[in-house]
């Protein structure tokens, strides 16, 4: 009679088990199908024969591979691709160096004014990203660098640095205080225990920040159009407005192309997107 529930006991959990995963196991699954399907459709329209109109979701009979090969040379992607680099390398370390350096001053130095300092980067959050194309333009104009890389470089560094400064934060507050102090005691600087200490406990956090800016820096659209009147300068995204512009009645070759701007983001996040879940559960299990 007394080992009856000792047996009974674990199906019981598992059945429980398996009622609290399957809302979330749906919920996956339709998340899945929603990111998945466009992608897999805009790839079947690709390999249509040129001059058609894709219909649906449907694999051709012979797929026509080349048809990315000419999206490739018509949209002028090897140019494009490094220019898009040349862009991702001003901005992605920059973002990363001033982010991590102002949130370390923010929560370990606690520096005078620093509440007023994060509550105006809060407030640049909240600003609606269009609101701030006309003064860039004219502070940019003003300065002499429209129409150039560095001048991009420059706009995309501070329209990201209310976020970066933000994700930051939200790291260095999970760092217990205690090695900021046991630096201190051992004749470390500030500098140094930066250097040395937070730095590399900030390995996460700093990928998953590079993934972001990446990816926003990437695909970033209106402020190529803007700002870069010459299309060989813009990043890839930015380019998709004269390629849409000229090759917008072949649907294959649009949907050929898009795939072709895409591809490097998606290879870049299946790359490091372990780094990305790594940062979140980290700040989810601190404490």
């Amino acid at each position: 009679m007394s080992t009856a529930p000792t047996l009974t006991q674990p199906k019981r959990s598992r059945m429980t088990l398996r009622r609290i995963n399957l809302p979330g196991t749906i919920l996956i699954l339709a998340s899945m199908l929603f990111s998945v399907i466009p992608l897999l459709s805009m790839l079947s329209a690709a390999l249509q024969p040129q001059g058609t109109i894709p219909q649906g979701l449907s694999w051709p009979a012979d797929p026509q591979w080349h048809n990315f090969i000419d999206a490739w040379n018509l949209a002028n992607i090897t140019t494009l691709l490094g220019s898009s680099v040349l862009i991702v390398l001003g901005v992605v370390p920059a973002v990363m160096l001033i982010s991590t350096m102002a949130a370390y001053a923010l929560v370990v130095l606690k520096i005078p004014l620093g509440k007023l300092f994060f509550l105006l980067l809060l407030v640049g959050l909240t600003l609606p990203f269009e609101v701030t194309i006309v003064p860039l333009y004219q502070q940019l104009q003003d300065m002499g660098l429209l129409n150039s890389r560095v001048g991009l470089c420059l706009a995309l560094v501070g329209l990201n640095m209310p976020f970066a400064v933000y994700w930051m934060r939200a790291h260095f507050l999970t760092v217990p205080e205690e090695l900021s102090e046991a630096a201190g005691m051992d004749g470390a600087g500030p500098l140094r225990a930066f250097r040395l200490i937070h730095v590399p406990l900030a390995g996460p956090a700093l990928a998953s920040l590079g993934l972001l800016t990446f990816l926003s820096t990437w695909n970033q659209f209106l402020l190529a159009i803007v700002l870069v009147d010459d299309p060989d300068k813009r990043t890839m995204a930015g380019a998709l407005q004269s390629f849409v512009g000229k090759y917008s009645t072949d649907l294959v070759l649009l949907n050929a192309g898009s795939v072709l701007l895409m591809a490097p983001t998606i290879i870049v996040f299946l790359i490091l997107q372990r780094h990305f879940v790594k940062a979140l559960l980290q700040g989810a299990t601190k404490g």
